[in-house]
């Protein structure tokens, strides 16, 4: 078992130990795919849920910034010095990269007409999440390119959530469907 970290120590660690750490997290086959998303603090966020659900990487695609950032580290809360990222023009070009993994499922998250109830989703490994701007949504690009778009239901006025919630619901109802829960619940 990998040793946890609490954000002091997460904030403080040198590059050296992260890297020695990282050597011994167990990752999944799941990805993150951002395209456009503005916030940093949102993007530091998505560093800190793709270490959470031990996410093997992270693609931040066109407008989105990229590490060194002081506010999507302070965001990360050092969980960036452990997870792989890389930059990519398009989420296009992002998904054509992770297609070269054999049986890949993306699945975009945003509402349109052909979108389904996250739940309804058979989730399955390897499996990448596309995410796009916090104002505009995905791209029609990126959503075509997709296996499946998947929306979480809003019962209220408000017409979607903020990017890093709708991830963090979606990616944890998906690891519950792909790893069963252990006696000590985790």
């Amino acid at each position: 078992m990998t040793r946890r970290l609490n954000s002091k120590k997460l904030r403080t660690i040198d590059p050296e130990a992260a890297e020695r750490l990282s050597r011994q997290i167990k990752r999944s086959d799941i990805y993150l795919v951002l395209e456009d998303v503005l916030d940093t603090y949102n993007i530091g966020g998505f560093f800190r849920l793709a270490d959470a659900i031990g996410a093997k990487k992270i693609y931040l695609c066109g407008a989105t910034a990229t590490p060194p950032n002081s506010k999507i580290r302070k965001a990360a809360v050092g969980t960036d010095k452990f997870l792989p990222w890389e930059y990519k023009e398009t989420a296009l070009a992002a998904i054509a990269d992770l297609r070269q993994l054999p049986g890949l499922r993306v699945v975009a998250v945003e509402q349109c007409r052909a979108s389904i109830d996250y739940r309804r989703f058979n989730y399955d490994l390897p499996l990448a999440f596309v995410f796009g701007n916090e104002t505009y949504g995905l791209s029609k690009i990126a959503q075509k390119a997709s296996d499946a778009v998947v929306e979480i239901p809003m019962y209220g006025i408000n017409k979607s959530l903020n990017v890093m919630i709708a991830a963090g619901i979606v990616a944890y109802f998906a690891l519950g469907r792909l790893r069963p829960i252990s006696p000590r619940g985790h």
